[in-house]
């Protein structure tokens, strides 16, 4: 852990708890919260639990000074409100809480994947061709195979090995089927096959690149299940989440340099603070951003603890520096 980083920042380690959950979730949640709480107070750091239940933020932080303490912020959303975290930010801040973490409006925009590839585009940051598409009119799309998924979620909601298509026809019958699951705008994506990496960046002006992690599907031969599907982050049992790993990335120098710029390129566009992860393919020397997460799962054994555990972190230093990044936004802790 690096020396700079300071051990003794009061923490605040806000989560979402929702009841809806099975048990199994709830458990596993709480075993991730409750390692990174005593590795953090492990460290030194003074840490309290705040669970959030519903949209009421002020209440379980109300007997909390906001200028002793800094919010580990590791809510995914409001129970109950999809799309829910950057409501979750803005309550932050009208409650003068420093927290870690990017701010409202990176987080809205993160929800907002056609934003996000003009934005890409705009700073010249390479992303697979692409469209959105409202209604079953396709504009002739001939890039294939592509990749179809809702245009407005996280967490691989609608990526499923029937996601990937190869023909006019199952683009037709993708488009129709999210129209119907979820109601929004679809992305239709160009299917870079070829690997894809993890890549976590940490910092503010400049930001740092750690190490990064491939996702590793040589168990599995057919090309449509060569992604990272919702089963693989949250079914267990099931073949992706069973057949697919993470590993080392093995790149030249010349791989690495070029992947590094591409991601702080990507980060620097969409503006992201304290950390994020990039989910990037390449295809012919050229490394394609797919997605950006600038509240990406920190949860133990997940790709952002594993590129800190490559780069020197055990999980406790990990959350710490992330505090300490937030700390520098602090009225008074952040002077000392």
């Amino acid at each position: 852990m690096p020396t700079e980083d300071r051990t003794d920042l009061p923490i605040l380690l806000l989560y979402n708890l929702d009841h809806t959950w099975k048990v199994e979730e709830i458990a596993d949640g709480f075993q991730d919260l409750t390692q990174l709480e005593t590795d953090l107070s492990e460290l030194g750091h003074p840490v309290k639990s705040v669970p959030i239940v519903n949209a009421d933020l002020a209440t379980p932080l109300s007997k909390f000074d906001p200028n002793e303490y800094i919010v580990f912020n590791w809510c995914e959303g409001i129970p109950g409100i999809p799309h829910s975290d950057a409501q979750v930010a803005r309550a932050l801040e009208a409650l003068n809480f420093a927290y870690t973490g990017s701010p409202p409006q990176v987080l809205a925009l993160s929800q907002d994947k056609q934003h996000i590839k003009n934005l890409l585009e705009k700073h010249s940051v390479p992303t697979p061709r692409w469209r959105v598409y409202e209604s079953l009119q396709q504009d002739g799309w001939a890039h294939f195979p592509a990749i179809v998924k809702p245009s407005q979620e996280h967490c691989s909601l609608g990526v499923t090995p029937e996601a990937v298509v190869t023909t006019p026809q199952e683009l037709h019958q993708r488009i129709a089927y999210i129209l119907d699951k979820f109601q929004q705008p679809v992305l239709v994506e160009e299917f870079i096959h070829g690997p894809e990496f993890h890549v976590t960046l940490w910092g503010n002006d400049p930001a740092e690149v750690l190490p990064p992690v491939e996702i590793d599907f040589s168990e599995l031969e057919d090309m449509r299940d060569h992604i990272c599907a919702y089963d693989f982050k949250y079914k267990p049992g099931s073949l992706h989440y069973e057949k697919i790993y993470l590993v080392a990335a093995e790149l030249s120098e010349e791989e690495q340099q070029t992947l590094e710029e591409t991601s702080l390129a990507a980060y620097d566009a969409i503006s992201c603070r304290d950390y994020a992860r990039l989910d990037i393919r390449v295809r012919d020397g050229i490394f394609y951003v797919i997605d950006v997460n600038p509240n990406a799962g920190i949860s133990l054994g997940g790709s952002v603890s594993y590129a800190a555990d490559m780069a020197g972190y055990s999980y406790g230093a990990m959350g710490s520096h992330i505090v300490n990044l937030a700390a520098s936004r602090h009225p008074t802790l952040g002077q000392d």
